[in-house]
């Protein structure tokens, strides 16, 4: 048969608008994202960014002194981590970027170095083996049936890397979310699963006149006492013990709830059931706001939320990324009046469903 010419050839057709073709570069992005990650992880591990901390400028040759790392590597790093644009650069000597200098220096209010650390040690070893997570529906993180769960580990500084790293998250979230909530309607929050209480404190420092209590494990309350201290926010938040999945209610008393990152980690049975626990436990003026990193209803992305679910798959039995009509079905199913979805740009949300009595 002679081969068909130019104009005789049939036309693939336009890739599906929702699927456009991805140009070789980008998918040279994608297979090498991990240098950018890792890059990203090992100058926060070596220190760079506290020896460029308060605005110091230092040269490869000083950098390489103050890390005590030779000048090859040093320069790789320095140039690597300016491209990723952590830094910035004048002649010859590098600095912080504005956004390297808030956010990666140690000590700061809102160090984002925890999470970072977190994923390094813990998540990007467990990602390595994710085909075989695929294949047997179990976490990679952490052995079901040997362990009770994630948290149930005996190597302590794993779990403080742990708390570190949802603190990161959510003390970055809980700013976010103060300026797109209103909580001058409410006085009394309650944070489930609230760890070491990074909304409570945010948000009390934010809002006068607010209280609010951490429910959680009495392991982790002891950590949320302690920062709750650090903040000098001691008689505004108190931390109460308890586990929402087997106590029979919550803590009553509160006019708000908040779930941050919490029912992603579970099945829909076990959300359902704690959303009925979170109605039956507010008042009639009461709300619930789940923050969460929120797929579209046709589950194609946005890429945070979408991977974030298959993070989940790495580090929950049953957990992954629910959408803002998913949360609204189990919602009104749990008995509240309205649902009403705000968008919001934060590290650990992409929107917040909130969820009214009345």
């Amino acid at each position: 048969m002679p081969e068909l010419s130019t104009t005789q050839r049939p036309s693939p057709g336009p890739a599906p608008d929702n699927h456009p073709a991805l140009p070789p570069t980008a998918l040279m992005q994608l297979a090498t994202g991990f240098w950018s990650f890792k890059t990203y992880a090992g100058a926060i591990e070596i220190g760079l960014f506290d020896l460029l901390a308060d605005g110091r400028e230092l040269t490869v040759e000083e950098v390489s002194a103050g890390l005590g790392i030779a000048h090859r590597p040093a320069d790789l790093l320095l140039a690597g981590c300016a491209s990723l644009g952590l830094l910035d650069k004048s002649g010859a000597h590098y600095r912080n970027s504005a956004q390297a200098e808030e956010f990666l220096v140690k000590g700061r209010p809102y160090y984002f170095g925890g999470f970072v650390r977190y994923l390094d040690s813990r998540e990007y070893p467990a990602w390595q083996h994710i085909v075989e997570a695929l294949r047997t529906n179990r976490p990679t993180t952490w052995t079901p049936g040997t362990q009770e769960s994630l948290f149930d580990t005996e190597d302590p500084e794993m779990m403080q890397m742990f708390w570190d790293c949802m603190y990161s998250v959510s003390v970055l979230t809980a700013r976010t979310l103060a300026g797109v909530y209103d909580f001058t309607r409410h006085t009394r929050l309650l944070d489930v699963g609230g760890g070491a209480g990074a909304f409570p404190i945010e948000l009390c420092h934010r809002f006068g006149h607010l209280s609010a209590t951490v429910f959680d494990l009495p392991h982790v309350c002891d950590l949320a006492r302690t920062k709750v201290t650090e903040a000098g926010l001691d008689g505004r938040i108190d931390a109460v013990a308890g586990d929402f999945h087997r106590d029979p209610a919550l803590p009553g008393g509160y006019d708000a709830v908040i779930l941050s990152m919490i029912l992603h980690d579970w099945d829909e049975e076990n959300g359902r059931a704690l959303l009925r626990k979170v109605r039956a436990a507010l008042p009639a003026d009461g709300a619930v706001l789940i923050c969460e990193l929120l797929l579209n209803d046709e589950r194609t992305g946005p890429p945070p939320a979408a991977l974030m679910g298959m993070n989940m798959l790495v580090e929950t039995e049953g957990g992954k990324n629910y959408s803002a009509a998913e949360y609204r079905r189990w919602l009104l199913d749990a008995g509240f009046a309205r649902v009403e979805v705000l968008p919001v740009e934060a590290v650990g949300a992409n929107g917040v469903v909130v969820g009214h009595v009345s």
